[in-house]
């Protein structure tokens, strides 16, 4: 039976962490746990940045260091190292957002070629990820989702986009490294769930190397699963399923509601709790066929995976199951399910300061908006600095004593 403690244990998950950056983080938590204070720190940053004033330092010594593992890949690989120290992996993401040019596209390109590259070099990690819309305009992939027919010069743009997509992922095969297609919003994902399906389709004939992200806040999410898993069976592809919650359900809700069309986000955060269980069982029980990215930091799921493991008599570190948090965030669980042996990876963003702010912004609104995240992440760094002065208190009176 898993032990329903195993994450409280804060000396593991903050033992990289020195004192300087614990009180960062609680510094940091505590601003995020007040919405009002994240939504105004956003339009004042973004202001900032318009105006050219010199704020890049400030959030580099703040938010960029707590999440985002440096400017370049040099950058990242003292951190690399020192998790794959406590067995846990890492997965680079150039997090550049916002491109729109084919000249941007293709450099984007040869990045993310250069990241697989990368991974097969290192074994510590054991992914790598693209973002479908840092290969191609957003307009072309909602276009397509919507049945919208493309001008000639957007169907070279498509053309363009399926050529990338397809190096990648071709790339990712031939080098036996895993790769996975970010979620994005619901009015373009149906164009990259059928890019996606097509890729798997030709790329994981023996094994899952490439995966597509379901967002599970979507309520159809069990039912495309249960679909491509059938043409999977039938056509004789592995599934490569990475199952977050979902990053951007008040744009969804928002958009749903101004259009007049039903969300497609579940009506509730248990609702949505309920789905991301369902899929994550559905790919736990048909590991024959599906490989599954467990990204979330929700406690609850994460012990519904490990007494499924277990009760499946599943060896802990199997390749077809890995465990994933953002980094910066729920250390509790990330190094308490390395320190046990299962598979798991920080995703560790990188890029310049200015290029990955639109990335840190999103982290600090899911952060303020995710009911009880921010107070429970608060309560176990709050917990670990109270750990470490009563240490040093007791440290302190046995040298006394020792006299």
């Amino acid at each position: 039976m898993i032990r329903k403690k195993i994450f409280n244990n804060t000396k593991t998950a903050f033992k990289l962490k020195s004192d300087n950056e614990l009180d960062r983080a609680i510094f940091l938590f505590s601003m995020m746990g007040k919405p009002t204070l994240v939504k105004s720190g956003i339009g004042l940053t973004k202001m900032s940045l318009k105006l050219k004033l010199p704020v890049e330092g400030l959030i580099k010594k703040t938010i960029f260091e707590q999440f985002a593992g440096g400017e370049t890949m040099e950058d990242c690989k003292p951190t690399i190292k020192t998790m794959y120290e406590a067995n846990l992996c890492s997965i680079l993401d150039y997090s550049v957002e916002g491109k729109e040019t084919e000249e941007e596209f293709d450099a984007a390109l040869e990045k993310k070629l250069s990241l697989i590259k990368f991974a097969k070099a290192e074994n510590e990690l054991p992914f790598a990820v693209f973002k479908p819309t840092g290969v191609g305009r957003f307009d072309i992939w909602e276009k397509l989702t919507a049945n919208v027919s493309l001008d000639d010069d957007e169907k070279k743009e498509w053309e363009n986009i399926k050529r990338r997509v397809d190096k990648l992922c071709k790339t990712a095969h031939d080098l036996k490294v895993r790769l996975y297609a970010d979620g994005e919003e619901s009015w373009m994902q149906t164009a990259a769930d059928d890019l996606m399906e097509d890729m798997m389709r030709k790329y994981n004939k023996e094994e899952a190397l490439i995966f597509n992200t379901l967002q599970c806040y979507r309520w159809d999410r069990i039912e495309y699963l249960k679909n491509l898993h059938e043409k999977g069976k039938a056509d004789g592809f592995k599934i490569g399923a990475k199952i977050v919650r979902g990053a951007y359900m008040e744009k969804e809700n928002e958009r749903a509601k101004k259009l007049g069309y039903v969300s497609p986000i579940c009506e509730s955060k248990e609702a949505t709790d309920v789905n991301f269980n369902s899929v994550m069982s559905y790919c736990l029980a048909n590991l024959q066929d599906i490989a599954v990215f467990i990204g979330t930091h929700n406690e609850v799921s994460n012990y519904l995976a490990l007494q499924i493991i277990e009760d499946k008599d599943i060896d802990l570190n199997d390749s077809r199951i890995w465990f994933s948090q953002l980094f910066g965030m729920s250390d509790h669980l990330s190094y308490n399910l390395a320190k046990r042996g299962y598979n798991a990876a920080k995703l560790v963003p990188f890029g310049p300061v200015r290029d990955v702010v639109p990335y840190l912004m999103r982290r600090a609104q899911e952060n303020s908006s995710v009911k009880g995240q921010t107070g429970r992440e608060l309560s176990l760094l709050l917990e670990e600095r109270k750990r470490r002065k009563g240490h040093v208190t007791r440290h302190d009176r046995q040298e006394k004593e020792s006299f």
